[in-house]
């Protein structure tokens, strides 16, 4: 999913004023210049967390910022990413997972995953605005998978929420970088010590011979 193809209608006149703080990008691709190489290493990065690379995806909203600890893996191979308000505490989370989501099955997918509660759910574009259990969020339906962000209803503003789901990118390579940690290196085997002993409690063999 690119910038440019994510384009929601605005229901607020709030909008307006988040759209010029900077929550809307220019259409770019985020592949422009970005080696084989970054690829490589970044795909690496998200496979080690357990993440399929294709569903790595990152949002904004004005005074949030990235909780660098919460990124991490959802289900069998998604991805999961909570940004916190500077300000308030208050949490936005994004989450993108396989599968899909329609009219007919969108009241039975429960919000921010509490089962059993009621769905309520509002066609809003090309998402679905959905609500229950004290949260709400913006479900964006892709090829396969399904993109979502979410918080809670009275502590994180529609308007707010929305212009997080029309953010949402999949990242470029430094925003990749900056977002996943780095591979641990592989772990060496230790080196063995010829001046240790075959038995005995292991003390080196200082022993200088005969002729010492």
């Amino acid at each position: 999913m690119t910038r440019a193809a994510r384009v929601l209608p605005l229901l607020l006149p709030a909008l307006l004023v988040l759209a010029g703080c900077g929550t809307e990008k220019a259409a770019s691709d985020p592949a422009a210049g970005a080696s084989a190489a970054d690829h490589g290493e970044l795909d690496a990065r998200a496979r080690a967390l357990g993440v399929a690379p294709e569903l790595v995806h990152v949002t904004e909203a004005p005074g949030f910022t990235l909780a660098q600890q919460s990124v991490g893996v959802l289900g069998d191979d998604g991805f999961s990413a909570t940004y916190v308000s500077r300000k308030t505490g208050a949490q936005l989370r994004l989450s993108v997972d396989r599968g899909s989501i329609t009219a007919d099955t969108c009241p039975a997918q429960p919000v921010g995953d509490m089962a059993g509660e009621r769905t309520a759910c509002v066609r809003d574009g090309d998402a679905w605005y959905r609500t229950g259990a004290g949260r709400h969020e913006y479900a964006l339906p892709e090829d396969g998978y399904v993109v979502r962000v979410s918080g809670e209803t009275d502590a994180v503003p529609r308007d707010v929420l929305h212009a997080a789901a029309g953010a949402v990118h999949r990242p470029d390579a430094a925003e990749a970088a900056a977002l996943l940690p780095s591979v641990a290196p592989e772990r060496t085997a230790p080196v063995e010590r010829g001046d240790l002993p075959p038995v005995g409690d292991g003390a080196p063999d200082n022993d200088a011979g005969a002729g010492g």
